[in-house]
Order: structure tokens, then C-alpha cells, then sequence
């Protein structure tokens, strides 16, 4: 955006007048910023927190009732609000596992809950078996390392 084109008055008193509110509008752009990005900051910490408390909310939920309950944050809640890992059973072995839920190959708007029927148990499928995993939790780090994972 080009800068707006003030003309400059003939006189003297003009002059200053027009030079003191060019520098008055300048420094109110410079605080408004300031308070902008303070505000922005702000609502992000917000944010965060609420999708914190979505996701323990969820657990709290999930530890009462044992099966994945709608609704359930997002991938995205999840991972923002600091819970990158969901934990997993088995429904046939009874495995425990750890996914990373950024490392997913779904739509970051993805429902928690509904990932129950898409994830399979990696060694119950080279047996030839593909039952569906049972959600446990979000969890902040991982708590079962997978080895077959590098």
C-alpha cells in the first residue's frame, strides 16, 4: 500500500502543525501495534489453556466411562493445547502403544474419537489380523515407546 500523499502548506505555522500530527500518528501506530501483539499474545495463551483443559477434560472423561466419547477435541486442540500423544490398546493383544498425533496423516480438524476405528495394532496386522484399537488417553510425552518406530 503506498503511503498516503499529504501536501505541503505554504506557510510556516502549517507546516509545523502538519509535520507535529504526521509525528503524533506515527507513535499512536507504533503503541497501537504494540498493543495489538500484546492482545494477540494474550488471547493465544487463552487459547492454549481452554484446549488444555478440553483435553483433560476428555481423559477425566474417558478414565469414567472407558470408551472414546463424543465429542472429543480436535488433533489440533490436542496438540496446542499440549496433549501430542494418545494412547492406544490393542482390542486383540492387548499392546500398548503411544501415537504422535502430529505425525498422522489426517486433517488436523480430525475428531480424537473418531481415529478409534483407524488405527490398527502394527503387530497384529503382519499376523494377518487388523482389529481396531481402543482409545485410552492423551498424554503430554510419550509413555510406551514404540520400538518398531526408529
Amino acid at each position: 500500500m503506498a503511503p498516503k500523499h499529504h501536501p505541503t502548506p505554504l506557510s510556516g505555522g502549517d507546516r509545523k502543525a502538519l509535520a507535529k500530527e504526521l509525528g503524533r500518528s506515527r507513535t499512536m501506530t507504533a503503541i497501537l501495534a504494540g498493543q495489538s501483539s500484546e492482545a494477540r499474545a494474550k488471547g493465544e495463551a487463552l487459547i492454549r489453556k481452554a484446549d488444555k483443559l478440553l483435553a483433560e477434560s476428555w481423559n477425566e472423561r474417558m478414565w469414567s466411562v472407558g470408551e472414546p466419547i463424543d465429542p472429543s477435541p480436535t488433533i489440533d486442540q490436542a496438540i496446542n493445547g499440549g496433549y501430542a500423544w494418545l494412547e492406544i490398546e490393542c482390542s486383540r493383544c492387548r499392546a500398548r502403544r503411544d501415537v504422535d498425533l502430529a505425525a498422522l496423516r489426517r486433517p488436523p480438524t480430525t475428531f480424537v474419537h473418531d481415529l478409534a476405528s483407524r488405527l490398527r495394532c502394527s503387530k497384529c496386522a503382519r499376523a494377518g489380523r487388523r482389529p481396531p484399537a481402543t482409545l485410552l488417553q492423551l498424554s503430554q510425552r510419550a509413555r510406551h515407546p514404540d520400538p518398531e518406530t526408529p
